[in-house]
């Protein structure tokens, strides 16, 4: 082992925790003032819930021996098998603890983005099922099939650096499906569903970008060039991102808002994910500078066309956006840069790694949305998965938490 690089992970994945209560701000910030409370909840009780069954569980399904390319086994349950003091494969330079807490901050996170697909309209105890159903069935098979030994997408020579298809595509089509089945909130078509707090929005955004350097960085596993390199296409593509929502503001509205910029900082973040260790730092520019209009388009003009109400743009934000980051990873990879890929990309004259990245996204799809619907209709066996008329309309902060945000305010916003 080496203490440099324990070090350097394991503020990495201190860094990472950080992001799922700055998510809670984020959140937080853009719904309406009577739901602030429950849509912050949502993020803490994931937050509790997602690190006791990583420990029991997670880690063991997700990192252990392999079955058939999907799942891991039960021989590291309640760290059973596993010595601090010695390293596992996947990280031979890192504590094996080291490694299961690193891995548990993605394991928190990924669930908490889905609640934002859902916000203001679904029970907490229903909510609460289905994230503990959906981190068994969908989050720990696709850790496994992604960065498990013999996993089924790593067989196929498909990349995904620190968790494009893992944690974005995953959990942004989640999102969707539960959108789809909870209906849309009550007069969402009839009221304007205006940000209740832009600070805490700017807020929740600034510590995510902080916190996703540690998780991309710190997904090199080491104190090394290539976190250095990691680091570098991350700031790079948000910052493109950011400037291009900037723009795409100014000429639909004439003025740039920090909503916007806040956004587009998080879906460059979004883009560059999977490929944050693969792709050339020019190429960042490129991915971040894109992925802006791609996601705005989908929140802002095909979300409303087809009427889904994806409340906080889960499916906007992380979905397009992993979906695009996994592209162009096929796109921009180079195996000089890291030799996990196989193949250089498509971009330097190799067809075969962009064609193992489309399959890959099409499964991890395929994967979330079996997956979902399974959580929800077990779910549904012991809690109804959407609040009542009248909870909707007095708030969930209330109803689901006997709490309020701002007591003195009375109405309805």
């Amino acid at each position: 082992m080496n203490t440099g690089d324990n070090a350097f992970v394991l503020l990495c994945a201190a860094l990472v925790f950080l992001m799922t209560p700055a998510l809670a701000f984020f959140y937080g910030g853009l719904v309406r003032r009577k739901n602030v409370v429950n849509t912050m909840m949502a993020c803490a009780g994931v937050m509790g819930l997602s690190v006791v069954l990583w420990i029991v569980i997670g880690f063991s399904l997700s990192f252990g021996a392999d079955h058939g390319g999907i799942i891991g086994g039960f021989e590291y349950v309640c760290m059973n098998g596993l010595d601090f003091n010695e390293a596992l494969s996947y990280a031979p330079t890192l504590s094996s603890f080291t490694y299961v807490v690193f891995q548990m901050m993605f394991a928190m996170i990924t669930p908490a983005l889905i609640t934002g697909a859902v916000a203001g309209r679904m029970r907490f105890k229903a909510l609460f099922l289905f994230i503990a159903l959906w981190s068994v069935l969908v989050y720990y098979p696709m850790a496994h099939m992604v960065w498990g030994q013999g996993g089924f997408l790593a067989e196929l020579g498909a990349v995904d650096f620190a968790g494009g298809n893992v944690v974005h595509i995953s959990s942004g089509v989640s999102g969707l499906v539960l959108a789809l089945l909870l209906g849309r909130r009550s007069g969402v078509e009839h009221v304007s569903y205006r940000v209740h707090n832009i600070p805490f929005v700017f807020l929740g955004a600034g510590l995510l970008w902080f916190g996703w350097f540690g998780f991309n960085a710190g997904s090199a596993l080491g104190a090394n060039g290539l976190a250095a390199h990691a680091f570098l296409t991350t700031g790079l593509s948000s910052a493109a991102a950011l400037l291009m929502w900037m723009l795409l503001d100014v000429i639909k509205d004439g003025k740039p808002t920090l909503v916007g910029a806040s956004t587009g900082l998080v879906v460059g973040l979004v883009a560059i994910t999977p490929g944050a260790g693969f792709v050339p730092v020019w190429s960042a520019i490129v991915i971040g500078a894109l992925v802006s209009p791609i996601c705005y388009f989908t929140m802002n003009f095909l979300k409303k066309k087809l009427k889904i109400d994806d409340a906080l743009d889960a499916f906007g934000c992380h979905g397009i956006g992993g979906i695009w980051g996994g592209i162009a990873t096929g796109l921009f990879a180079r195996s000089d840069i890291n030799p996990v890929a196989q193949w250089n990309g498509l971009v330097f004259g190799d067809a075969r790694l962009f064609g193992a990245q489309l399959l890959s996204i099409v499964i991890t799809i395929a994967v979330a949305v079996v997956g979902s619907l399974i959580c929800a209709g077990i779910t549904r066996l012991f809690t109804p998965l959407r609040v009542e008329h009248k909870e909707e309309l007095l708030g969930l902060d209330l109803t689901q938490h006997g709490e309020q945000a701002y007591p003195s305010f009375n109405g309805f916003d």
